[in-house]
């Protein structure tokens, strides 16, 4: 399940409730992305979706992904609006019967929400306000799952 919200979340609650349960489940891994100060050169994240696009594009990746690594579930909750240095921004969880898949699927997931998911990111600051395009080093990491 996809949530997009604009209101601040707290990961531990959701880990709790996505484990409850889960009788046949032997492993599930998480993801808390937070968001940074950078050294004091951002005091907002602002991040944008297109309703109904975005949550229909994460959701065919996510299914996708689950049909890949045989998960029995997945969550995703991915904020949007502006986010405060310190606020998660995103959580993800996997669930399998065993802890590879799950480690992977959750992996791959993030990997793909960081450099591809149709999310329109801006960092506010000191100097003013800059549009955020993932980073070489986020391609190299969407690219190995290719």
């Amino acid at each position: 399940m996809i949530t997009l919200t604009e209101a601040p979340f707290e990961p531990g609650a959701l880990l709790t409730a996505f484990c409850a349960g889960r009788g046949e489940t032997g492993a599930v891994a998480s993801f808390t992305g937070l968001a940074r100060a950078e050294g004091g050169t951002a005091s907002i994240l602002e991040l944008e979706a297109y309703p109904g696009f975005t949550e229909s594009a994460i959701e065919a990746f996510a299914k996708g992904a689950a049909a890949r690594f045989g998960l029995q579930d997945w969550r995703i909750v991915h904020r949007v609006g502006k986010i405060a240095p310190g606020q998660a921004v995103v959580f993800v969880a996997t669930a399998s019967k065993h802890r590879r898949a799950a480690f992977e699927a959750c992996d791959f997931l993030m990997d793909w929400l960081k450099s591809r998911a149709p999310f329109w990111k801006k960092e506010h600051g000191p100097d003013g306000a800059r549009w955020i395009e993932p980073t070489a080093q986020d391609r190299t990491d969407a690219q190995r799952w290719d």
